[in-house]
């Protein structure tokens, strides 16, 4: 029954107005900013792990032909 009472007298001074729009675009771009990041390093991870693997390839370094022995 306080609970009650307490909620009716936040809602009579105006303490909950419901969800900002703004804050709400504003929260979803920063989350999908910081999520395209992540993808966009892990991006850039792979493409660096491909070219050390060609550039070990043409240096004869590494061969992906099995030997025989």
């Amino acid at each position: 029954m306080v609970e009650v009472v307490l909620v009716l007298q936040v809602r009579k001074m105006g303490g909950h107005k419901g969800p900002s729009i703004i804050k709400e675009i504003i929260y979803g771009m920063s989350i999908g900013l910081a999520a395209g990041l992540l993808w966009k390093m892990h991006h850039w991870n792979n493409q660096k792990r491909t070219k050390e693997f060609y550039n070990l390839l043409e240096r004869g370094d590494i061969s992906v032909v099995v030997e025989d022995e």
